[in-house]
């Protein structure tokens, strides 16, 4: 084989394993019904997948969510609402704050990075990070980057609404599939 050909197999399936994310094809098999039809009536009724009957009905001009979809990112949004966004990238995925400061000590403020390394609702889809800045003067201001409480509690608030607004999704999208009969006498 030639080098070019070589190198576009070594491409192509570098790219295939990529795209498998590290999970396993297939699911737990405990939670999959055993009948294909209970299968694709469970897959329909949670949202995977789609009806021909709403595709060509009315209202099929599309339905574009963007942010609003990514339950991490609403509520990240819904968690630092009170201090002003700097920079807000949802496909670069990354919130970043602007200096905040409350009004009882005007030296010292705060700001907040958070970026999302998945869209997944789950503890470590998260990276955040804090700075704080205290000057004695205007001039004269020090930044260090701190851990600890703070980081923890905005985590754990951030995954709770995000947990909430996953589960309000989910049954939002659940819809009731009636399955046709098939006559299964000629089988």
């Amino acid at each position: 084989m030639s080098n070019s050909i070589k190198f576009l197999v070594s491409f192509l399936l570098i790219l295939f394993l990529n795209s498998c994310n590290g999970k396993l094809p297939g699911a737990d098999a405990r939670k999959v019904p055993y009948d294909p039809r209970e299968r694709v009536k469970k897959n329909l009724e949670e949202g995977k997948g789609f009806r021909l009957d709403e595709s060509f009905g009315k209202g099929a001009s599309g339905n574009f969510e963007f942010a609003t979809a990514n339950e991490l990112w609403r509520a990240s949004l819904d968690t630092i609402d009170f201090m002003p966004i700097a920079t807000a990238n949802y496909s670069g995925g990354i919130l970043i704050t602007d200096w905040y400061s409350d009004n009882q000590n005007l030296n010292e403020s705060i700001k907040i990075s958070i970026r999302f390394l998945t869209n997944e609702v789950r503890s470590d889809a998260l990276n955040i990070k804090i700075f704080y800045k205290k000057c004695e003067n205007i001039i004269n201001c020090k930044i260090t980057e701190q851990t600890g409480n703070l980081k923890t509690e905005l985590t754990k608030e951030i995954l709770k609404k995000a947990a909430i607004y996953k589960k309000q999704s989910e049954d939002k999208n659940f819809k009731p599939y009636n399955m046709p009969e098939i006559d299964n006498r000629n089988n």
